[in-house]
């Protein structure tokens, strides 16, 4: 069975390693799977890195960028050239660019042949996840309406199954949104390699000493792209709050709040940090690799997105037994769980796994942060049901395993039916 994966660039996030994992996963005497990927554009990092470490070479469409251009014309002939070379099985794309170039390129594919004219077009099935969707905080409210129509004739007229990563996020995509139709959805949770973090205990001293902190010192961390969707500004200014009015009722020692990660908004985000007060009580520490190394160091880790399909951070996180705090947006739901506490006085909701506020509340975010702060023991009781979640939930084997069950579904073939041979035909750059 041939896959060509499409994501339009591998830049830092879950969906660059969601690709790569299953690239890689799906590819041996009955897989073949290519991976193609555009353009990192500046001031995003580039994960190419990741995608060399698992041994993924990914086929390289240069004009393939999240922004729109004129450049999406030739992607699309680009794509379709390659579908007709390799005849793949399954075409599934990732994200909404790729989603979009890729699914217009495979309806070229599936109709422009003569065979179309005998009722024939060609077999191939095509799938699309959305690891998050674009339908509100990304846009202003014709573009969104724009690219809403895009997707729903998309999921119309060329979309076999769409893939979906919680529950939720269904929810509001076929609902909310009235993209697709609910019998072509699947629910497929991510997956990731946990045996990264399977020492998670003996990790985190080196990134904690490097910050200059000691073992009785709470250092709240934030992890990803310093992005408008991100939502930095609510992180910096619930630090500002907790400081102000939460921290002095604490019994714990000194707070420290740490950013990781890098982007287009670093500059404006510590001219905040400054204006709030904050210099010396957060720490831009930039982009990091060791991932192993800097969950196990933060005692709290903190999400402050106003849309989110399922972060990879948190799944990260609880894969290391640190307690969470998210603002309520997209499949955060189904990660946290449950109520657990419930309290009309308390401006957050306590879950199972966590605690949810609600978007741009930064005084309720940081009384999350003094609820979590106060009590070790309530860390550590909320960091192992994590745990415990992740490791039955989300393990990159269980992912794995559903693709393979959605795509023999789709084909209505075991894999080995038809396995392809040698290496592909095209060039790393098309």
């Amino acid at each position: 069975m041939k896959i060509v994966r499409v994501i339009a660039r591998l830049n830092v996030g879950g969906p660059a390693k969601h690709v790569i994992w299953l690239t890689k996963g799906l590819q041996n005497s009955e897989y073949q799977s290519l991976l193609v990927t555009g353009t990192v554009p500046p001031g995003e990092d580039d994960m190419g890195y990741f995608a060399t470490e698992q041994g993924v070479s990914p086929i390289f469409v240069s004009q393939m960028s999240r922004e729109i251009s004129l450049k999406d014309a030739l992607t699309i002939w680009k794509l379709y050239r390659l579908f007709v070379r390799e005849q793949p099985d399954i075409v599934h794309t990732h994200t909404a660019k790729a989603g979009t170039v890729g699914r217009v390129a495979g309806l070229l594919y599936r109709w422009l042949t003569p065979n179309v004219f005998l009722g024939h077009p060609r077999a191939c099935r095509f799938v699309h996840t959305y690891h998050g969707h674009i339908f509100h905080s990304y846009y202003g409210p014709i573009k969104t309406r724009l690219f809403l129509a895009i997707e729903k004739a998309l999921a119309l007229l060329i979309t076999d199954r769409i893939v979906v990563i919680s529950e939720q996020q269904r929810r509001e995509i076929n609902q909310d949104f009235g993209v697709g139709r609910g019998e072509r959805f699947a629910v497929i949770p991510l997956g990731l390699d946990l045996s990264v973090f399977a020492d998670w205990r003996t990790h985190g001293k080196s990134f904690r000493d490097e910050l200059g902190l000691t073992d009785g010192d709470i250092l709240v961390g934030i992890v990803g792209r310093l992005t408008e969707i991100k939502n930095h500004e609510l992180f910096l200014r619930a630090a500002a709050h907790f400081k102000e009015r939460v921290w002095r009722r604490q019994t714990a020692g000194v707070v420290r709040f740490v950013v990781i990660g890098d982007g287009a908004l670093r500059s404006k985000l510590e001219q905040l940090a400054a204006s709030l007060g904050l210099t010396e009580d957060v720490i831009f520490a930039g982009s990091r690799r060791d991932v192993e190394d800097l969950y196990p160091a933060l005692d709290i880790v903190a999400l402050t997105s106003l849309n989110e399909g399922t972060p990879l951070t948190l799944i990260e996180a609880m894969a290391n037994a640190r307690p969470v705090i998210s603002t309520d947006v997209g499949g955060v739901v189904d990660l946290l769980g449950k109520p657990v506490a419930r309290d009309s006085d308390r401006s957050f909701v306590v879950c199972e796994r966590g605690l949810r506020v609600q978007v741009n509340d930064a005084a309720a975010f940081a009384d999350g942060l003094g609820y979590l702060i106060d009590d070790s023991a309530r860390r550590r009781e909320i960091g192992e049901r994590g745990l415990l979640f992740v490791e039955s939930k989300y393990s990159k084997n269980r992912l794995l395993e559903d693709v393979r069950a959605l795509y023999t579904e789709m084909t209505g073939k075991t894999a080995s039916v038809k396995a392809h041979s040698g290496e592909s035909r095209l060039e790393s750059r098309i």
